[in-house]
């Protein structure tokens, strides 16, 4: 099974309760940001742009979990910033697993061996490493030296450690992906339990160089589906197809709200109009009709995981066809 049984059970039983209650809205993943504080400076990240003037913040132990408890979501992806910069990162993880959700912690690696000190494996926490290429195109990506063995050493720990571990990859119009092929087959040599890939998207804080619109990324992602075929990718097949042009999503922002130093950022992970101080003001108070590709032009080359894998799972029930897809994924 691609998923840990209970993932798959508690996102089932949540998704059921609130379709059974009839609510259209309601989140899948919240993304919690308890730091922008980063110790590289990538590229293509938007995060230490936006929030320059508020980098030196971080949210409160008690502001973090408070948050997880006014968001239903079944699945927190503790980010930053490098969540390992966060100081109570490992009480927020205990404390998120205490209240029976689901983790995935996204690193960029380079704190991540000796922070293996001082986490335990458990059923419910992923670890996810991001990893943009082999070591030379890892490296400036990421403009700094030896960020690339600095991840695979802490991937190597971490699997032998018994942790559960998936990698994250994105796009760039200048990504080659044979050498993505290559990357992905030797980090599964390493025991790595999972693959996610996600074209670059473009924050109004960073410009557009690196980034593919959206014929590009049709384009690029019919070689990254045959790739799929070769290796273990989280990224649904459904969210897969639309990448490639195949499948039409509207996008559902609500189903990965983010929680930062400043609030719940609304309208989503990309775009910042306000930001609130509750999550139920920001989902009652954004007009979430405004946003969305044809509505707003912020939004019309965005793809982005973050607005469109939670559309799968309002749409897979409305086709026998996808529902055998998805199961024969999820399975595999």
């Amino acid at each position: 099974m691609r998923f840990p049984l209970k993932l798959n059970f508690d996102l089932t039983r949540y998704i059921i309760k609130n379709k059974m209650m009839k609510n259209d809205k309601f989140p899948l993943v919240l993304m919690l940001e308890p730091t922008h504080l980063c110790n590289l400076a990538c590229s293509g990240c938007g995060r230490i742009r936006e929030y320059a003037d508020t980098l030196q913040q971080m949210m409160t132990l008690e502001e973090c979990l408070r948050s997880v408890d006014e968001c239903p979501a079944p699945v927190v992806t503790i980010t930053g910033g490098e969540p390992f910069l966060y100081p109570h990162v490992y009480e927020l993880i205990e404390g998120v697993l205490q209240r029976g959700k689901h983790i995935y912690l996204c690193t960029n690696g380079l704190l991540l061996e000796k922070a293996l000190e001082r986490m335990r494996p458990h059923p419910n926490f992923t670890l996810n490493v991001h990893m943009d290429g082999q070591e030379k195109t890892h490296d400036r990506i990421l403009e700094r030296k030896g960020a690339f063995k600095a991840a695979i050493e802490g991937i190597r720990k971490a699997k032998r450690l018994g942790f559960r571990l998936c990698t994250n990859t994105t796009i760039f119009k200048e990504t080659d992906l044979d050498e993505i092929d290559t990357l992905f087959t030797s980090l599964k040599n390493l025991g790595v339990d999972g693959f996610l890939v996600a074209p670059g998207f473009g924050y109004e804080a960073v410009g557009e160089k690196l980034f593919l619109e959206r014929r590009d990324i049709e384009r690029k992602f019919r070689d990254v589906y045959e790739m799929s075929k070769r290796h273990r990718f989280f990224s649904t097949p459904m969210y897969l197809r639309f990448l490639m042009g195949e499948k039409e999503l509207e996008c559902t922002p609500w189903g990965n709200p983010t929680r930062n130093t400043q609030g719940w950022k609304a309208p989503c992970y990309l775009i910042t109009d306000k930001h609130y101080p509750s999550f139920s003001e920001m989902m009652e108070k954004t007009d979430w009709s405004k946003y969305g590709v044809g509505k707003d032009e912020r939004c019309s080359q965005c793809m982005m995981h973050c607005g469109f894998e939670p559309t799968v799972v309002s749409e897979v029930g409305k086709s026998w066809k996808d529902i055998w897809e998805m199961a024969r994924w999820n399975l595999s």
